[in-house]
């Protein structure tokens, strides 16, 4: 039998068939208390013409991950650069997309609204649409529509038990914002006073000494603490009432 290095110069990957891969990524905001997704209409075959989610192919010459292929999709044909992004899953098939057998690593993340500009020639426009919008349209390219639901349900998942819609937030946000945010994901109320609890035992926020008026009183605005992730509660966040 050849020794391991004999055996890795000669083997020849190309015996065995690849599929297609590609990664994707599912970025969410709030826009106008509606949660929205982003979508770039494709301008090449196939397909062409149809919206779907940034992403694309892996290049071995310069992602040193999925992720990486992730972060440089999403500058590439949006211009946004998510401070949190976090893998989703995988997913595979013979029918997903009609060159091949392909699949794609998601990742989705939850940013704050910016105005987005396609930067590569994949793409023809980059718009955020209503999430309940894109999941109506025909003319979805792919499976991105059951990518985007699973990663919806991911999101509503995480925000029960993490701050996570602090992350669609201005840089400095009031306690209200937060609330409004975390309604939103999850399509109904929540316990203001657990919220506020989980929001003060995270130590994820300081106080930016400035506050703003919210009708007859005034609000204090805080910021994210530099370089702070995402932290876990043990409990799921209680809903109202």
């Amino acid at each position: 039998m050849p020794a391991e290095s004999e055996y890795l110069a000669n083997y020849d990957a190309s015996r065995y068939p690849s599929p297609i891969v590609t990664v994707d990524s599912v970025l969410f905001t709030l826009s106008q208390q509606q949660l929205c997704v982003l979508l770039v209409k494709r301008a090449n075959h196939p397909q062409k013409g149809w919206w779907g989610l940034p992403g694309g192919f892996i290049d071995m010459q310069r992602d040193v991950s999925t992720r990486a292929t992730a972060m440089r999709k999403l500058q590439e044909k949006t211009g946004v650069a998510p401070p949190w992004l976090e893998q989703l899953e995988t997913f595979s098939g013979p029918d997903r997309d009609p060159r091949g057998w392909s699949l794609t690593t998601a990742w989705y993340a939850l940013i704050a609204r910016e105005i987005c500009q396609p930067q590569s020639s994949d793409v023809s426009e980059a718009e955020w649409l209503p999430v309940d919008v894109a999941m109506q349209r025909s003319d979805i390219a792919f499976d991105h529509q059951a990518i985007i639901a699973s990663a919806l349900q991911r999101l509503r998942q995480k925000t029960l038990y993490t701050l996570l819609p602090v992350f669609c937030l201005p840089e400095a946000f009031t306690l209200t914002q937060l609330q409004e945010a975390t309604e939103a994901i999850l399509d109904r109320p929540v316990q203001r006073k657990s919220l506020i609890r989980r929001f003060e035992s995270s130590e994820m926020f300081e106080e930016t000494g400035e506050s703003i008026a919210t009708g007859a009183r005034k609000a204090k605005l805080y910021r994210r603490k530099p370089d702070t992730g995402v932290h876990n509660f043990t409990r799921n966040l209680m809903p109202a009432d």
